[in-house]
């Protein structure tokens, strides 16, 4: 995964706590993408975080993102809201899709809380193009994380459906009952969310392979935390700000990885023995028994001997 460079261009305030950025090529043109895709900002202070591309996937002369400002930031989205300016250089990865649209949809039911609207952005401009059916159903707090709403309420007309945290509440089950065969779903948003989603769609029956969601974030700080490489003997500490996979890699040990979240499994590592918090969205209780997912897992006890 070869990371290039990368001017910002226009920024904005989208709401008081989220930041636009325009991602701007230093000669041609970006590389391609699809709705869903996202891309790995990384950071002069080290971080690497990965954001949902909201621009037309037709339009490769810039790349936008919409970034957070996180009160447990470890550095990224403090970075990017406090020091990040115009004219800057930085790196990027290619985009990745881990979250793309589902050719076989009949219908598609997009499910947005909070910040989880970036993807979808990309998402109606694709679906809009091509004439599919879609609705967008989209959860808020006004003031603070009702992002382009405005914009959105001018671009979907009937498509668009807004829930304000205060007035209007978004019930899962109603909007999951009685859907037609072919539907599919897809959900981005807080944990809290994604957990509903899941509940609601086993109980009524969904199948697994038409409901899709997008959980990953940036890995929250922690207490500081050993581990040890079998195969070299290595010990390596992990700071409080820092999670393992950074650990690792700045202690040159490569792990494959794409979302930097917990949501993609690409770096899946085998562990022998240990105490471990488990934050990830991918791994199930049998695979949390001998691997972690070192981009948000910690050590929480004793140290972790991984197989590696």
């Amino acid at each position: 995964m070869n990371a290039f460079e990368v001017r910002v261009g226009e920024t904005r305030m989208i709401t008081p706590v989220i930041r636009e950025l325009s991602l701007e090529p230093m000669s041609g043109r970006l590389p391609a993408f699809s709705a869903g895709s996202h891309v790995q900002l990384h950071l002069p202070n080290g971080k690497r975080n990965a954001y949902s591309l909201l621009s037309d996937p037709a339009d490769t002369r810039q790349y936008r993102i919409a970034v957070r400002q996180q009160t447990q930031s470890r550095g990224g989205s403090r970075y990017v809201h406090e020091q990040l300016q115009t004219g800057d250089h930085l790196k990027i990865s290619p985009p990745a899709n881990l979250f793309p649209l589902q050719s076989t949809a009949r219908l598609h039911v997009l499910i947005a809380a909070g910040i989880g609207i970036t993807p979808f952005l990309a998402y109606c401009t694709e679906l809009l193009r091509r004439g599919a059916a879609f609705e967008l159903h989209y959860a808020y707090r006004a003031g603070l994380s009702d992002a382009y709403i405005e914009v959105l309420r001018e671009q979907l007309g009937e498509h668009l459906h807004l829930y304000e945290s205060s007035s209007r509440r978004l019930d899962l089950g109603q909007l999951l009952s009685h859907r037609p065969l072919g539907t599919h779903v897809y959900a981005c948003g807080p944990q809290s969310l994604l957990d509903a989603l899941r509940e609601q769609s086993l109980a009524l029956g969904w199948p697994a392979a038409r409901v899709h969601w997008e959980a990953f974030a940036a890995p929250e700080p922690g207490v500081p935390f050993r581990v040890e490489l079998a195969r070299s003997g290595r010990q390596l500490e992990v700071g409080a700000e820092q999670s393992l996979l950074e650990a690792l890699e700045a202690a040159g040990v490569e792990r494959p990885n794409l979302c930097r979240g917990g949501a993609c499994g690409q770096c899946q590592t085998p562990y022998l023995k240990g105490d471990v918090e488990h934050r990830d969205f991918f791994l199930s209780a049998d695979e949390r028994r001998g691997s972690l997912m070192p981009c948000v897992s910690r050590g929480c006890g004793s140290p972790i001997l991984l197989d590696i």
